[in-house]
C-alpha cells in the first residue's frame, strides 16, 4: 500500500542519515578500538530503531490526517464501495435532514461529505461499542452515548476523540445549506465572465491600456489567449455550479469536455482569437441543442445502458465539483 512504501522510504532515509553520521565520526575520530566502534554501531541501531518508531507514528499521522480530508471530498476509496442515494442509509440521512433543515440532503453545500462522515461515524460508534463492552451492535441510528459502555482506555480515548471531531465537522456541514441566492450568485459570474471574455479576446486593450505592464512585457496575444480559455475556466464551470440537473447537466458537462479541446486545436487553422472564442460558444451552445433534442433524459438515474463505458467514467469524473460527488450520486 501507500502508507507501507512511504514507510519503507522514511526507513531508508532515516537509515542513510544514520550512516552517514556514522561515516563522518570515522573520519573525525582516530584510535577508536573494534570494541568501542561495535558499541557505537549498537547505539546507532538503537537510535535507528527509536527514530523509525518515531517516524513512523509521524507518518501514521500525516497519512491519517490526509486519507480523512480526501475521504471528506470522495476521492479516498473505501472498502465498501460508493453508497448510492437508494441506500436506506442515505435515505434515513435524507430524512433526518428534512426535518432538521426543510430540505432534502442533494440541497446540501457538500452532500457527499455529510454521507461519508456519517458513513464514518456509524463505523466509529460500532468500534465504541466493541470496546466499551457493549458487543457488536448496529451503530444505525443510535448517538455516541447510546454507544458508550463506559471506561477509559488508549484504544477508547482515540475513538472517543475521532467521533467528537467528525461529530463536530458533520455538524458544520448538515447546517450548510445550498441557497437559492448561491445559485444566482454563480449564474451572474458565468453572465460577467461571458462579458469579460469577449472584450478579453476581441480588445484587451479596453481593459488594460491604461497600464505600463501591459505594453512593457507585451500582454495583448496572452490576453487575448486567455479570453477564448474562459469558456473552460470560467464561464462553463460557473455554469455547472449552479448543479443544474436532467438535460442541462449533461449539456454543460460536454462543454466542459468539449470547449478546451477547441481551444487547443483551433489556434492551429487560426490565429484570430475571437474566431476561436465564437467556436466555444458555438460548442456550448450545440451541447446544449444536443442535451435538450436529441438525448434529452427527464432524470439522471435513466437507462445508460447504450453510453459507451469511458463516456460513461468522464461523465463520473465530471460529477466531482458539480454537486454530485461520490455518496450523493444517483
Amino acid at each position: 500500500s501507500d502508507k507501507t512504501e512511504l514507510q519503507e522510504i522514511m526507513k531508508l532515509f532515516v537509515g542513510y542519515l544514520l550512516a552517514q553520521i556514522q561515516i563522518l565520526h570515522g573520519f573525525q575520530i582516530s584510535g577508536v578500538s573494534h570494541a568501542s566502534r561495535r558499541n557505537n554501531r549498537a547505539f546507532l541501531t538503537q537510535m535507528a530503531a527509536q527514530q523509525d518508531g518515531q517516524q513512523t507514528n509521524e507518518v501514521d499521522g500525516v497519512m491519517a490526517e490526509a486519507t480523512d480530508a480526501l475521504q471528506g471530498v470522495g476521492w479516498a476509496p473505501r472498502g465498501d464501495g460508493d453508497i448510492t442515494s437508494d441506500d436506506p442509509f442515505v435515505q434515513r440521512i435524507n430524512a433526518e435532514i428534512i426535518q432538521e433543515m426543510g430540505v432534502p440532503l442533494d440541497e446540501l453545500l457538500n452532500p457527499a461529505t455529510v454521507v461519508n462522515l456519517e458513513r464514518d461515524l456509524y463505523n466509529l460508534r460500532g468500534q465504541l461499542a466493541v470496546a466499551t463492552g457493549l458487543g457488536d451492535i448496529d451503530a444505525g441510528g443510535l448517538s455516541t452515548a447510546e454507544c458508550d459502555g463506559g471506561g477509559s482506555s488508549e484504544e477508547i480515548d482515540s475513538i472517543r476523540k475521532a467521533i467528537d471531531k467528525k461529530e463536530k465537522k458533520l455538524l458544520t456541514e448538515r447546517r450548510s445549506v445550498f441557497r437559492g441566492w448561491l445559485k444566482n450568485v454563480f449564474l451572474g459570474q458565468a453572465v460577467l465572465s461571458f462579458v469579460l471574455s469577449w472584450v478579453m479576446a476581441t480588445n484587451p486593450g479596453a481593459l488594460f491600456g491604461g497600464f505600463d505592464w501591459y505594453y512593457n512585457y507585451q500582454m495583448d496575444l496572452p490576453i487575448r489567449v486567455l479570453g477564448f480559455w474562459w469558456w473552460w475556466l470560467f464561464i462553463v464551470p460557473s455554469l455547472r455550479s449552479r448543479r443544474p440537473s436532467g438535460a442541462e447537466k449533461k449539456a454543460l458537462d460536454i462543454a466542459f469536455i468539449g470547449t478546451p479541446a477547441i481551444s487547443l486545436l483551433a489556434p492551429a487553422f487560426t490565429k484570430d482569437a475571437a474566431i476561436i472564442w465564437f467556436a466555444n460558444f458555438a460548442v456550448t451552445a450545440a451541447s446544449y441543442g444536443y442535451a435538450f433534442t436529441v438525448d434529452n433524459d427527464d432524470a439522471d438515474g435513466e437507462d445508460d445502458s447504450k453510453t459507451p463505458a469511458f463516456i460513461k467514467f468522464i461523465y463520473k469524473s465530471l460529477d466531482f465539483g458539480s454537486g454530485r460527488e461520490r455518496g450523493a450520486r444517483n
